[in-house]
Formats: C-alpha cells, structure tokens, sequence
C-alpha cells in the first residue's frame, strides 16, 4: 500500500475560494467515477459554498466535550473504517479540540496519507509558521494557528487560489464571507486594500518558490545542467552596442524570478576622448533599465574586464551578465576578450552569464573614436611582423629552403610588408619595407653578404619592392585615418542628434545633461558656473562628479556661454575637435537653466493666482459667513438694549442664547482660518508626546450634539506620539464634517486599531458619499462638497486637520464606507521607542 497524495489549495486570505474549489474538485473527481467524501468542511453558513456540498457524501464527524461544551471534529477513525479513494479535509492549519487524537488537524492528515487515502485540504498563507512573524507585521494581527512550513512543502500539488483585494472587499461587502453586522469592522480592520496586497504577495512568492522546487526536481531527474538565477544582485555589463537590450532583458527576468532582486547596468567608458559607444543607444538602455525598475551605472576604466569586476564586487553583487562577444573569429588572436576574461577572473563567489544574442560574431562596426586609428594591438603586432618577420623569413629560406630565386624571396619579403602595413600602418611598414631590403640585399642579391648589387635587375626589383611596399602602407594608413574620421563623426552627430532630441522633448533636468556631459567626454566633474558681471565672482548653478572648479581658469577645459555663463570640466584637457560638440553641451545647459528659471517663475506665479484665489474665497467668507452670525448677535444685541419693549426672562434666555452660539460660530471659523494661515506659512510647530487616543478623543467631541457619536476606542490601544491640541482640533474638524453630512438616526462611529506599527482612529459615517474623483478635492481649501448651504463653513475643516495631521507625521484619507457614506482614516504613529521631539509642554500652548 503506497502513502496518498496530499492536494492543498492555498489561499491569501478568508473568503478567496479554497473550500469552493475544493468541493468542486470533488464534484469532478465524483463525475470520473472517483470514491471522494467529505471528511471536514467547514461553510461557515456560506449559502454557495453550502450548496457545493450537495452530491457529495459526508461522513459523520466526532463530538468532543470541552469545558462544558460540545464541539465538533474531523473523526479520523471513520474516515479510515471508510477508507474512500480520496477525503476532502478543510482548514489544513486547524487546531483540535483538547482530547482529540491528534493536536493538530495536519497531524489527522498525516494518518490518512499514510493509510494510502488521498486528500484534499486548503490553507492560507498567513498560517505558514515562517510568514508569523511578516504577517503580524502587515495586519496587526498574530495568527494562533499555524502549521509548519514542511508539511505544506511536501504536498504533491499546490494551487494558489487568487483574487485581487477589490474582489475580495466587494464580496465582503456584499455578505458573502461574514455577517452583515461584522462586516464594516473586517474592511476596516484585516480586509483592508493594503493587507489584502501584501498578504496577496506574500501568497504569489510563496508558490513562486515552490515552482522554482518542482523545476528543480525536474532538472534533477532529467539532468539538465542549465544554471538558473535567483533573487540577487545582478550587474549588466554593457558596451553601448544593440545586445545590450537583450541582457538587460535576460538580467530583469533573473531578478523577477522573485523578490528582492536588483538590477544595476553598467557601461565601462575609456578615458580618452569621445565614448565609443552610441550615446543614442546608450540613452535608450538607460531608459529600459531604469523602466524595469534597475539603475545606471558610468564608469571610467581603460580595463574593461578589472573596472567591471571592481564594480560589481563594490556593489556586493553576486551574478554578472554578459554578452557573447561580437568580434570575428580572427579577432581572438589579440586576446581572449572581455567576457572570458570576466569568467576567469570571478572567482567563486560571483557567478557570470554569458547570453547569446543575434548580434554574435558580426564585428563591432566602425573602430573606436579614440586616438590610436588602429588600435594597441594591432600597431604591437604591425611591428612583429615588421621588424621580427624579415629575420624569421631570411632563417627559413637560408637553411630550410634555399635557391628559390630572387623573384620569389623578394614576393615573400612583400607579402610581409604588406602583412605589416594592413595591422600596423605606415611605420611598421616602412620598417618592414627597410629592413626586408637590407636582408635582401646581404643574404639573396648577388654578391651575397655584402652591400652592392652585381646585376641592376636585382636594383630595379628591390626598388620595387620598395615602392609596393611603401604604396600598400600608404593606402592602408590613409583607410584607417578614413575610418576614423567618420568614427568620430558618427559619433559626434549621435550625440548632436541625441542633444537636439533633448531639446524637441522639452527635458529640464540641468543635472541630468551635465552628467550627460561627464559621460561623454569622460570627466571626472562638469559645472555650469555663472556671474553677474564680468567683475562680479563666478558663482556655481549646477555641478556633477566629487570636485568642481570654482574658476573656467581653474578647469582643465572651460567653454563660455555668452557673457555669464561657463562650463568648467575637470579631469583631463580636451583636443581641439571635441570643443565642437561640447560648445553644442554649452548652448544646451544655457537653454535648460533659463527654462528651469522660468518654470520657476511660473510656479511663483502660479502661488501668487492661488493666494489670490484664497483671497477672494476668504472676502467671499467673510462677507457671508461671518458677517451671518455677527448679524444675529447685533440683532439679538439690539433687542436686549430696546428701552420700548419689556422682555420676559425667558426670551432674554433665548436671545442670550443666540448670542452665545453666534460667538462659538464666529470663534470655530476664525479658528479654522488662522490655523489655515499658519498653514500656508509653515508655521505650525508641533509639540510631539506621548498620548493616549481614549484621552483625547472624548474632548474633541464637545461640538457635536449627544448621541449624534459612537465611540469604540479600546483602552489596550498603544499610546501614539501626537501633538494633544493638534490632534484634537483635527478630530473635530472631522466628526464634525460627518455629523454634518450623516443622516438623522445613524450615529458617527469613531473607532480604534492598530495596524502594524501605526494606531489607525477612522470616523464612519453613513452619509451620501463622496465619489472617487472629489475625495482628494475635499481636503482643499475653501472646498465644501455637493450642495451645502452656504451658511454650512467656509469649507475649511478637513484642510486644516490633514494638515495638522501631516505635521504631526500621519496621513488622512478618504475612502467609501461599505453600503454607503464616507469613512475617514488618519493614521498615526506608535509613541513606543519613539524620541520626543519637544519637552512635554501642557496641550494650550500648541494652539
């Protein structure tokens, strides 16, 4: 009798699915004509997952007595007297009622796997022993059920069971998951958008993980060698041409495998002169792998193999990517190339990926823009085959094969020549051609082993020779030189073109292209100095890189900019040819500090319409709102000081009354439109203590009628570090808005928790709502939703509480109340192991 095979579908949270679908995978394995009951499930008087269990044969479940009272479990011993094919078992992480077999429900499975009876069982990923520790974190809340992470490794299928928060709320609120009268506090507590998504993730990862296990396996049993990558640190060595994309591709789905993982791109830059890479191709790399969330990274480095594994082990990283060469295969006698080199030189502690891409063996294109036309390599080889190549060639042909004739030693001394002249130019050339014909002469030209020349054919032949050669290196050096030329000005007109780019799109970032700048031309810093006057000291507007010159004097390469402006570079002196396209750089920062001067002004202007648009809302307050309960306090005033009427006591009472709450009214708007003022000046000095919410809260309610408020603050709350008078004038401010707006009968719940490491205090109400589009809208200034009377505010109150708020380190938003009306959550911060910021001062003097 071989063990069964344990199904668990896992869940993020309540209310996903689990026990749905595991029903109807029981349905389905009944319709194949499988034996499948119902061991334990349980529907939590869910009406369709109720229904799910019709069809399906249940077994009868033990009574348990515990403390007086009888409780109901899984009867292992029937199910096993049953022993059917398969055993649907819900709530894998259960615990038992004292007195069971078993502590665990787990453990209950164990034994029917262990008799041969497949099972089929759900679980959420907040009840995974390793996540306890994350999840309370997340929630607030600590799960005491919980089952070891093995026993949910060791199933042989997983299914994740998915549904986005939003979903999930809807079928909360809609009574699908609890009763109606749980409802609002699940939303506002554990249901809550930001719980779902972490415990969403967590979910998604933890399968993720479990996949990457099964592939391993399978790996295993079929021996497939193929390295696979992990959530670590990845560096991306690029060198500017196409396959570079490709490996910022490959490096970003190493990374995604799951989470945590980093992308860093890396472009290694010589130090002498023009980048040799495309910068329009660069820009575009840079924007891929700042898009799939990595970052960019300039080196300066004349060893590209030392630079990047410097840089990678700076970075503490563990796997580089790079690309299969692109030079041709003859190329390979100059070296073995930078991603061999790399490999090599790893060591075991950083693992290198070298990925295909189509770029693969088609040569580099046009040489590098630097000063060397032909490059290092190839001027050392160049004269190898010049100067050593002659005396190798007149070893051979004197002892190995002698008296082939003059023709032929003079073609084979040519075709060295020729050798020298296509790999080193026109010295190594001219050398080989000098050599090539003294040798000639001393060891080939009759008489041989002297200077002279018996016959003038052999005159006229190493003339010749000399003329090929010299022609041959001549045409060779003036390709190269060619070759160059439009090197440099490929790359000159990408970079033009990519600045000119710059400009049709509008970028105003002045950093930005003067580190374009210090890429470019290799510097180690770039600034954009400025003066007033040319008597006037330079002053710095921008810089780049880890030292700058004070002075264009001081900088290794200066460039004016009209009459007040420079760029000072510093690291090395310029030639001459590369001034034309750093004049261009020049022009470019001049145009972007006087665009960003004027977004400033702009924006200057911009406050200056909203300060008066807060203005003119402030006449229009104060010539309605105010001036409304000055009006009824002159009149009442005026009726009292009447000598031709005689009050009676009680109405002296009333217009006393009158008085007196004309004066709350007109004290409650000044307040707000101070406390607005000290706003907008960033004058609002908080006085951060340690509080208790239940301490508070009561006394911000004293505006509002009785029983217009229900108060659910539990007294277990943590204290939070607030300032008492700030946060009690907020919380008025809003109680009072939702009294407001809160139909009569139906009180404002103001209610407590905690979520992770922040107290959240939300105020319910069940008022019209407001839609999506207008809940940021409501916290301005001078805003008051949908059609409030004017006599209503000056539509101050939730501006100044979230601004008190904000001050005091929290946040307030606006989110909908299940079945209708607006709910208000400001969160705040735990005062345990928080520093006070100010001595403990009384509440009064913070207002």
């Amino acid at each position: 009798m071989g063990r069964g095979k344990l199904r668990i579908y896992l869940g993020a949270a309540p209310g996903v699915g689990k026990t749905y679908a595991m029903l109807s995978e029981g349905h389905r394995r009944v319709e194949r004509g499988t034996d499948c009951v119902v061991a334990f499930v349980e529907h939590h008087n869910r009406p369709r997952t109720e229904v799910m269990l019709h069809g399906l044969e249940q077994l009868p479940r033990r009574s348990v007595e515990y403390r007086g009272t009888s409780f109901t479990e899984m009867d292992v011993d029937a199910v096993l007297a049953r022993k059917p094919a398969v055993a649907l078992v819900d709530e894998l992480p259960h615990t038992n009622v004292p007195g069971c077999r078993n502590t665990k429900r787990w453990q209950d499975i164990e034994e029917l796997l262990a008799a041969g009876i497949d099972v089929v069982s759900t679980a959420n990923i907040q009840h995974l022993e390793s996540l306890g520790d994350v999840v309370e974190s997340i929630t607030g809340v600590r799960q005491q059920e919980t089952v070891p992470d093995e026993v949910v490794r060791r199933a042989d299928q997983i299914e994740l069971v998915d549904m986005s928060p939003q979903a999930l709320r809807r079928r909360m609120a809609h009574g699908n998951i609890y009763k109606p009268d749980k409802v609002d506090a699940a939303l506002s507590n554990y249901f809550r958008p930001g719980n779902l998504t972490a415990l969403r993730e967590l979910a998604l990862l933890w399968t993720a993980d479990r996949v990457d296990e099964y592939l391993q396996e399978y790996r295993t049993e079929h021996r497939v060698s193929k390295i696979w990558g992990s959530r670590e640190r990845i560096v991306v060595g690029l060198t500017g041409g196409p396959e570079g994309r490709t490996l910022i591709r490959r490096a970003a789905r190493l990374a995604e495998k799951g989470a945590g993982g980093e992308v860093l791109a890396v472009y290694i830059a010589r130090s002498d002169g023009l980048t040799s890479a495309s910068p329009k191709e660069l820009a575009v790399q840079r924007t891929l792998v700042e898009d799939l969330g990595g970052t960019f990274h300039h080196v300066i480095g004349d060893d590209i193999s030392s630079g990047l594994l410097e840089f990678a082990r700076g970075v503490n990283a563990t796997q580089i990517v790079l690309g299969v060469s692109r030079r041709r295969s003859w190329h390979y006698v100059f070296g073995p190339g930078v991603s061999a080199t790399v490999a090599r030189e790893s060591g075991p502690d950083l693992d290198v990926h070298i990925v295909t891409h189509d770029e693969v063996a088609k040569g580099r294109g046009l040489p590098d823009a630097r000063g060397a036309r032909l490059g290092r390599s190839r001027t050392i080889w160049g004269w190898l085959v010049g100067i050593i190549g002659p005396a190798l060639l007149t070893l051979l042909l004197s002892t190995a094969i002698p008296d082939v004739g003059l023709a032929n030693d003079v073609l084979l001394f040519l075709t060295l020549t020729v050798a020298a002249a296509l790999l080193g130019g026109l010295r190594p050339a001219l050398a080989s051609a000098a050599v090539g014909s003294l040798l000639l002469n001393w060891f080939f030209t009759p008489p041989v082993h002297e200077l002279t020349i018996a016959d003038p054919r052999n005159i006229v032949a190493l003339v010749i020779f000399i003329g090929v050669g010299i022609s041959v290196a001549s045409v060779v050096d003036l390709a190269a030189r060619r070759t160059h030329q439009a090197a440099r000005l490929r790359a000159e007109a990408e970079t033009l073109s990519f600045l000119a780019g710059s400009v049709l799109r509008g970028e105003t970032s002045l950093d930005a292209l003067l580190e374009r700048v210090r890429e470019t031309f290799v510097m180690e810093s770039v600034a954009l100095l400025e003066r007033s006057e040319e008597s006037e000291p330079w002053s710095c507007v921008a810089v780049v890189g880890p030292r700058s010159a004070g002075r264009p004097e001081d900088a290794d390469v200066g460039m004016p900019v009209g009459d007040h402006l420079a760029l000072a570079l510093t690291g090395r002196v310029l030639p001459a040819e590369d001034r034309r396209v750093l004049g261009a750089f020049a022009a470019q920062a001049a145009v972007v500090l006087d665009r960003q001067r004027l977004v400033g002004e702009a924006e200057e202007a911009r406050r200056l319409a909203e300060g008066n648009k807060i203005r003119t809302s402030l006449l229009a307050a104060v010539s309605h709102d105010l001036r409304t309960p000055l009006a009824g306090i002159k009149a009442s005033v005026t009726s009292l000081r009447a000598d031709d009427i005689e009050w009676s006591e009680e109405d002296q009472n009333e217009l006393l009354a009158g008085i007196e709450e004309g004066a709350d009214r007109l004290d409650h708007l000044v307040g707000n439109l101070l406390d607005v003022s000290r706003l907008e000046t960033g004058t609002v000095t908080p006085v951060i203590r340690r509080t208790d919410l239940d301490e508070v809260v009561p006394m911000a309610l004293g505006g509002v009628p009785e029983n217009s408020v229900e108060l659910d603050i539990p007294e277990t709350l943590p204290m939070v570090a607030v300032d008492r008078g700030l946060l009690e004038r907020a919380v008025a401010n809003i109680v009072e808005n939702a009294v407001k707006y809160s139909p009569d009968g139906e009180p404002v719940l103001v209610a407590a928790s905690t979520i992770a490491d922040r107290v959240e205090l939300r105020v319910v109400d069940r008022g019209p709502g407001v839609p999506d589009e207008a809940k940021e809208r409501i916290f301005g200034a001078f805003q008051r939703y949908g059609d409030a009377p004017r006599g209503a505010g000056v539509g101050l109150g939730l501006a100044v509480a979230r601004g008190f708020v904000e001050a005091m380190g929290g946040t307030v938003i606006a989110e909908d109340t299940p079945g209708g009306g607006l709910t208000m959550a400001l969160s705040l911060r735990m005062a345990d192991g928080l520093p006070l910021s100010r001595p403990e001062l009384s509440a009064e003097k913070t207002t």
